[in-house]
């Protein structure tokens, strides 16, 4: 069988894009030949990289200083007057004169106001004459008793009308006696007319103007205060209270020891010293406290009574003592605490016990010992047990570095 001749393609058939499978298959080995060096990157094993080293958190941490150290307890206290007087009429009457200026400095038996005495007056005068009378009575009385005694030795008058003639003379001087107690009462009321100063200080507010009915049942005419020395009382706690008493007797100290200072509206200083004089007897059951007092010293007036103040406690020689900067308290449902700086590098929790401020710093009773490095700043980047890198506080300029 002779053999099929070969198909000879037109040239329009050789300039025909190809169809199907094979117009595709160009695209596929593009394809793999750009997939190759991902097959290839894939197959081959990853070298090992080390990891980065993490760098610790950077902190500030400062040093625990021995200082001198002043204990001290901050409380509210109240000013009170020593002498708080409320002046009132005793007697019934109209005011008439009014013989201060509201507000002015007064001192013991100065005259404030003056009721109308006429009318008292009048009933002194007449208690006067009661009593006049009873003494002339009286004299009388003694008198026709001595002659009745006379006549009776000679048996010319009934010894029962001698009796009647002592009886008398006893009834003339309980008449006097009446008398004289009724002129007292008089001059007392006439007295009462006017209205002294019983003690040095300030009045207050005149509450009725010269005119006007006064009596036993007005209101008080004015008040008038004492203001040098002058009080400061403040409640402390039972708890306070017993902490103070066992710190006293450790350290050989007496409540006259302690000096109380007064921290005014302003925040400033009052510039006297107080001292405490007086502890209530009786504890509030309310508020489980008990009352303690202050007298201070008040030539200029500075304290008014019934106004409120800052009262600072503190020890008259200060000691020796740990302080940290109040940056570095840190506190939760365990109490106070500070993250330490140990000797690995490492910051660890520490419980301490803390004392009085001390401006920007506080006091540390127990946890730290001196030269212990404490972070202040950058401790919300700190776990503990976690490594840092500490660096030293910012002074301001001009200050050494510790």
């Amino acid at each position: 069988m002779p053999a099929p001749s070969p198909q000879i393609c037109p040239p329009s058939c050789s300039s025909a894009p190809p169809s199907g499978p094979a117009r595709r298959r160009p695209v596929f080995l593009a394809l793999a030949f750009l997939a190759l060096p991902l097959v290839v990157a894939c197959g081959e094993k990853p070298s090992a990289q080390p990891a980065a080293a993490v760098a610790p958190p950077s902190v500030v941490a400062a040093p625990a200083r021995l200082e001198t150290v002043t204990e001290q307890a901050i409380f509210v206290g109240r000013v009170t007057a020593v002498d708080r007087v409320e002046l009132r009429a005793r007697v019934q009457g109209f005011l008439k004169e009014r013989k201060f200026t509201e507000g002015q400095k007064v001192e013991v038996g100065d005259l404030l106001f003056e009721i109308e005495p006429e009318q008292y007056q009048a009933v002194v005068s007449e208690r006067d004459a009661d009593l006049a009378k009873a003494v002339a009575d009286e004299e009388n009385a003694r008198a026709q008793l001595r002659r009745g005694e006379d006549l009776l030795t000679e048996k010319n008058i009934a010894a029962a009308k001698v009796d009647e003639l002592r009886a008398a003379e006893s009834i003339a001087k309980a008449s006097i006696a009446q008398a004289q107690a009724a002129l007292d009462s008089a001059k007392l009321d006439l007295s009462y007319t006017e209205i002294k100063a019983p003690v040095a200080g300030r009045i207050g507010l005149a509450r009725y103007s010269v005119g006007n009915l006064v009596g036993p049942g007005s209101e008080s005419l004015a008040t008038l205060v004492s203001t040098d020395p002058i009080y400061v009382q403040f409640p402390v706690t039972q708890r306070e209270r017993l902490m103070a008493r066992r710190d006293m007797a450790a350290q050989g100290e007496t409540p006259q020891s302690i000096d109380v200072l007064a921290r005014l509206p302003d925040d400033s200083i009052y510039g006297h010293k107080g001292q405490l004089d007086f502890i209530d007897v009786t504890t509030d059951s309310g508020t489980d406290s008990v009352t303690v007092r202050a007298v201070f010293p008040n030539p200029d007036g500075v304290l008014i009574d019934g106004q409120f103040v800052g009262v600072l406690l503190q020890q008259d020689k200060p000691q020796m003592g740990i302080t940290i900067p109040q940056a570095a308290l840190q506190i939760d449902q365990q109490g106070v605490y500070v993250l330490v700086i140990d000797g690995e590098g490492k910051a660890q929790v520490r419980r301490i016990q803390t004392g009085a401020p001390q401006g920007a710093s506080i006091a540390v009773k127990q946890g730290l010992a001196e030269g212990e490095l404490v972070i202040v700043e950058g401790i919300q980047k700190v776990r503990p047990g976690q490594p840092v890198s500490a660096a030293p506080p910012r002074h301001a300029e001009g200050d050494k570095a510790p």
